[in-house]
């Protein structure tokens, strides 16, 4: 079960566990209180998300474009590996700004 969390700065949005169909209702509140609520970018933290289905997937390109329509922006921070892997099959890395965690350099 997906858990979200509302937190400082306001805009942002911290998300943990699966994004699906059971928890896509109350990321959908929690998003639209925040676009409602707050000015600027909305940021959805998925470093802590495992995996993402089809419904999940719709909830998000859904938000994209209405905060398009606002004159703002959806941005996904820090993705899993899975993740990653379900937007580029999908290619809704093409679409949805992906912000991905640097990695790191090796010696």
């Amino acid at each position: 079960m997906l858990a979200p969390t509302h937190s400082n700065p306001d805009n942002v949005v911290h998300l943990t566990g699966i994004l699906d169909v059971r928890s896509v209702g109350d990321v959908r509140q929690t998003l639209n209180y925040v676009i409602d609520s707050f000015d600027g970018d909305v940021i959805v933290d998925l470093e802590a998300v495992d995996a993402v289905d089809a419904t999940g997937l719709g909830l998000l390109v859904a938000t994209h474009r209405r905060t398009q329509l606002l004159g703002r922006q959806l941005v996904l921070w820090h993705p899993m590996p899975s993740v990653v892997r379900i937007l580029a099959v999908t290619r809704l890395h093409r679409v949805l700004n992906v912000e991905r965690t640097p990695l790191p350099i090796s010696a």
